[in-house]
């Protein structure tokens, strides 16, 4: 920055400090001076903004700093409770009722099975139990797949299609207190009825 230039007073300037200096009576009369003072000139710019610190965070009560979080869902494509879907799975869950499809025909079982599935709904209970057994080991000739357990691939896909879609709510395979591999715990929707 280049040295400032000194400038002499105006008449006016002169005439004001005159009158200014004839009412101040000098803290050191031996220093007091009768030459009006050298005016440094004077920037029209605004001082610099002082530097700004960011706000400090709101402080939150420790009971609302750690929000709840939401009870997760029990499993993707589950439609119960969680608390209850572990205990299902543990096995902890006593079914109300059950039915044994086991050596029953396709055409036999699905009929048995709608039946029940019905009656049980309309009759308010919540978990029955589907045994449909384990099959027998071996191997279809044709499509090289197992050749048992026709029964237990088929009451998933007859329990998602209508009539029944709409009464069960989930279905998981059964703890071995239960069945195991052979048996299929369904988990019913409430009735309309209230029960």
């Amino acid at each position: 920055m280049g040295k400032r230039r000194r400038r002499d007073l105006s008449a006016e300037e002169r005439a004001l400090w005159e009158r200014l200096r004839a009412t101040v009576v000098p803290l050191n009369p031996e220093a007091a001076t009768d030459e009006p003072p050298v005016l440094e000139p004077v920037s029209l710019a605004p001082p610099p903004p002082p530097p700004l610190t960011p706000p400090a965070p709101p402080r939150i009560p420790a009971a609302a700093a750690k929000p709840r979080a939401p009870e997760p869902p029990a499993a993707p494509g589950v439609r119960m409770d969680r608390r209850r879907f572990d205990r299902l799975r543990r096995g902890q869950l006593k079914p109300e009722a059950r039915i044994d499809l086991h050596g029953m025909t396709a055409a036999r079982a699905h009929a048995a099975l709608t039946g029940f599935v019905f009656n049980a709904h309309a009759s308010g209970l919540r978990l029955v139990l589907v045994i449909t057994g384990k099959g027998r080991p071996g191997e279809d000739f044709m499509s090289g797949e197992s050749a048992g357990g026709v029964l237990r691939r088929s009451v998933p896909h007859w329990l998602s299609l209508p009539p029944l879609t709409h009464k069960v709510l989930h279905l998981a395979p059964a703890h071995r207190r239960h069945g195991g591999d052979g048996a299929f715990y369904v988990y019913l929707a409430r009735s309309r009825s209230g029960a």
